[in-house]
């Protein structure tokens, strides 16, 4: 995982390459999604959670249309390109997501400054944990900020939603941009997709005894990639044969009739995001009056949906919940668009050595890469930092 620089730092890196200070620096999270998978899309709700784990963005305005990019990570050197004739085609690895996000704003009628621009992210990549969330809403905010837009949190959930689907072609939801744009310390963001409420609702593992871990099976993934969209279709297919507006239309009660009009695999897509919603509300009641140490066994009926009914687990990811759960977390599940990336375990304190031996232990023996294994929190949503 990148060790992140300090905010000096980045500042004196940033006046090092480009030769003059930056107009400030921004943060922003990357974000575990708790519960609620593949329902974003179908207007249903979601239960993410901000992490310690940022990009960081410094920005400088430019009196001209040059857009100057550098990362701290990765072998891609300064990428130049003319705020004024932003392309798709030509965009090319991290600086898609900055690019999209001007060329969003610049959908919506603002004019696109040019800028310098030096990005620095501890959000491990192809991970599941939105690091490109995490870059384009750091971009969003620090543009909004030193161009007056007066761009509200919802705007720029959209505007950072539409980067991502006509511009990067990745076709996802709101969820992982509103959890890094509205998320806050101790709590997890409970989402209404289809009205984009939010109710921040309590999400303390560690005082109730627990620690959240993730277990990033090193499997990259990309919501760009073709499984992703076939699932989306399938949803929408699903909705249209059963005449709702989208998926969170159905109910459980309402499955056993699905089942007669819908081909076998089409249903069983269905199925899960029917069910994934109930869970998620079913989550924030626990959440709200127990305690995170009653959600476990939502989050194994979580996993269990999403390799059998929307089939996107892999055999890393499977192996690593099983293992946590058979080395003592209380509930386990991946995390993420699927196909890859990571898995949480909800985990007992005393018992989190043994789980991050046992899933070490087991990668090993199947002869997978070795999983990064860590600690995530609940942090604040995205800010200015200096």
């Amino acid at each position: 995982m990148n060790t992140p620089l300090g905010t000096p730092e980045l500042r004196s890196r940033f006046e090092e390459v480009f030769g003059a200070a930056p107009d400030g620096v921004w943060q922003a999270p990357g974000r575990v999604n708790l519960i609620g998978e593949h329902t974003d899309y179908n207007e249903g709700f979601v239960l993410p959670f901000a992490i310690d784990r940022a990009a960081r963005v410094a920005v400088r305005l430019r009196p001209d249309s040059t857009l100057r990019m550098l990362s701290t990570f990765g072998n891609q050197g300064m990428t130049t390109a003319d705020a004024a004739a932003l392309d798709p085609a030509t965009a090319r690895g991290w600086t898609k997501y900055p690019l999209g996000v001007l060329w969003a704003l610049e959908q919506r009628g603002l004019a696109v400054p040019g800028l310098d621009l030096l990005l620095d992210s501890d959000v491990p990549r192809g991970a599941g944990l939105s690091s490109s969330h995490a870059i384009e809403c750091a971009i969003i905010l620090a543009v909004n900020e030193l161009t007056g837009a007066g761009l509200s949190e919802q705007d720029m959930v959209l505007a950072t939603q539409r980067a991502e689907n006509d511009f990067v072609g990745a076709p996802t939801g709101i969820m992982d941009q509103s959890a890094s744009l509205r998320g806050a310390a101790g709590r997890a963001v409970f989402l209404d997709c289809r009205d984009q409420s939010v109710r921040l609702v309590p999400f303390d593992a560690e005082a109730a005894g627990l620690v959240l871990l993730v277990i990033d099976t090193k499997v990259s993934h990309s919501h760009a990639g073709g499984g992703y969209a076939a699932r989306r279709a399938s949803c929408e297919l699903g909705a249209d044969v059963l005449g709702v507006r989208a998926l969170r239309d159905v109910g459980v009660g309402d499955l056993e009739e699905a089942a007669g009009l819908l081909d076998a695999e089409t249903f069983r897509r269905v199925r899960h995001v029917v069910t994934e919603n109930e869970r998620v509300l079913q989550a924030v009641e626990l959440l709200e009056s127990t305690g995170p140490q009653a959600t476990g066994p939502l989050l194994d009926a979580s996993h269990a949906s999403m390799r059998d009914d929307f089939e996107i687990s892999c055999p890393e990811l499977n192996l690593a919940v099983d293992t946590a759960r058979a080395g003592g977390a209380i509930g386990a599940r991946m995390t993420g668009g699927g196909f890859g990336g990571s898995a949480i375990a909800l985990t007992p304190a005393g018992a989190e050595q043994r789980v991050r031996t046992d899933v070490v232990r087991a990668f090993e023996r199947a002869g997978y890469a070795a999983p990064d294994i860590f600690r995530v929190r609940p942090a604040a949503g995205a800010l200015r930092l200096a």
